[in-house]
């Protein structure tokens, strides 16, 4: 597998933490089934997929980077559909978390540029 086809893994596992984390919030505490089938469904495929992108990425880095963009895109889906409020010192923790995945990115060694 490639450095690339590792980071698609990894974006797919993302994306499918964020529907299940999207999908826990409408679950009600898992009172709701179809929310709650789509949570753990969603999670467990993240989780798979995060998999594949361990046989090349650092279990630290990729699982940083999935971390840290799950959470900002998770913060953004909150604002947008839940109608959740961020204020000033969220929306920094937010950048700080990006410039983080960056950093790691672009000038780690961990990562095989």
């Amino acid at each position: 597998m490639t450095l690339n086809q590792a980071y698609i893994f990894l974006g797919f596992a993302i994306v499918a933490e964020v529907i299940g984390t999207t999908a826990l919030k409408a679950s009600d505490s898992f009172t709701r089934p179809v929310p709650s089938l789509i949570t753990v469904g969603c999670y467990a495929l993240s989780f798979y997929l995060l998999t594949f992108s361990l046989r090349v990425l650092p279990t630290g880095i990729a699982y940083a980077i999935w971390s840290g963009v799950g959470i900002v895109l998770i913060s953004l889906v909150s604002w947008l559909y839940f109608k959740q409020s961020l204020d000033l010192a969220a929306i920094a923790g937010l950048g700080l978390i990006i410039a983080g995945v960056m950093v790691i990115n672009l000038f780690s060694k961990s990562v095989g540029h």
